[in-house]
């Protein structure tokens, strides 16, 4: 399993269209294979940062699901949706794998 580790540079003028591309993006990647972490905007702090995380199995499962988010509705509507309004100005990519685990219990004072 491999985390897609997405990282934006959004206008921060236009954090309510990040919003809505993040809530679509919710409906689009489950349903082409990917199990979707979540999208994060900003709270405090940066305004012009956002994230995005999701599980994929491997890399060429990654291609399969890209193909499959091109040809979506939902997914072609937000691809176009993000070029006509511009609230991202930058947008990287990194694939991770977690090196932490087995976690230990969540130990509550």
């Amino acid at each position: 399993m491999i985390t897609c580790f997405i990282r934006y540079e959004i206008d921060p003028l236009k954090a309510d269209a990040f919003a809505q591309y993040a809530r679509n993006w919710g409906e689009a990647i489950p349903r082409c294979g990917a199990e979707l972490i979540g999208y994060f905007a900003p709270h405090e702090g940066s305004a012009t940062t956002a994230y995005g995380l999701y599980n994929i199995e491997n890399l060429a499962a990654y291609e399969a699901y890209r193909a499959r988010l091109r040809n979506d509705p939902v997914g072609l509507e937000n691809y176009e949706f993000a070029r006509r309004e511009q609230f991202i100005r930058r947008e990287d990519r990194i694939f991770l794998r977690l090196a932490s685990t087995p976690h230990g219990p969540v130990v509550r004072p």
